[in-house]
């Protein structure tokens, strides 16, 4: 069975997110897509985050009509569900989340046979030889990257980690090739994806709000409304 792993801060969940998961559960025959909110990006521990209840409650309106999408709890601060006070107060709410070790627990709940897809925008993707245990996490799951015009095939070789990046004099090739297709290295299987033609920016979308622009044709209506209804982003981010 294939199965999706899509992480991301989600704040908010946007058609752009729920737009590339549609794509690669078409393509590549999804069963099960789980949308992981993170408890605290390694990347971005010095800004302003939504507590992960309401990032949480977002991803799970936007897929509510996706049987196949499934909110997932994995990277939960530990008070969300600690059964004593000690629990809670040790709960990881400051630790940063690493995607390695998340996949690893999902993995011992999927069947051996089972191919992990871990998705993923190529921006995001640029910067994943830079992630805590990268190596180990081409290992563990294939990737769908979101490509889009302007990208090659060498910007997504020369972003693997350095003991998975091919030589020099091989990529040089790939700077002809659009991002498309596959990239099937050793320890490394990427696929790209270029169906998919929505630039929406969760920073852009916070700026809206707090300025009271529209954002119906960017978010669900379900999504737009808790926005509302809870004053999400009024201050400007």
């Amino acid at each position: 069975m294939n199965i999706g792993f899509f992480g991301g801060s989600f704040d908010p969940i946007h058609r752009g997110h729920v737009a590339l998961a549609q794509a690669a559960r078409e393509k590549f025959h999804l069963a099960r897509t789980y949308f992981v909110p993170t408890n605290l990006s390694p990347f971005k521990q010095d800004q302003p985050w939504t507590p992960f209840a309401q990032r949480y409650a977002m991803v799970a309106l936007a897929v509510a009509g996706e049987k196949s999408f499934i909110p997932s709890l994995l990277e939960a601060p530990r008070e969300t569900w600690a059964a004593t006070p000690a629990q809670k107060r040790g709960g990881q709410g400051s630790k940063p989340s690493y995607s390695i070790d998340t996949v690893l627990r999902l993995k011992q709940e999927l069947k051996q046979n089972d191919r992990l897809f871990f998705l993923i925008g190529i921006d995001a993707f640029r910067a994943i030889s830079a992630w805590h245990r990268a190596e180990d996490l081409f290992a563990e799951c294939e990737f769908i990257v979101a490509s889009r015009p302007g990208y090659s095939l060498a910007d997504v070789a020369n972003a693997l980690p350095e003991k998975l990046r091919p030589a020099s004099t091989l990529i040089e090739p790939f700077a002809r090739q659009a991002a498309k297709g596959d990239l099937v290295l050793r320890g490394v299987t990427v696929h790209l994806l270029d169906t998919v033609r929505h630039a929406i920016s969760a920073t852009a979308i916070r700026q809206a709000v707090a300025e009271g622009k529209p954002t119906g044709k960017l978010l669900d209506p379900a999504v737009a409304e808790y926005i509302r209804k809870t004053g999400l982003y009024q201050d400007s981010r």
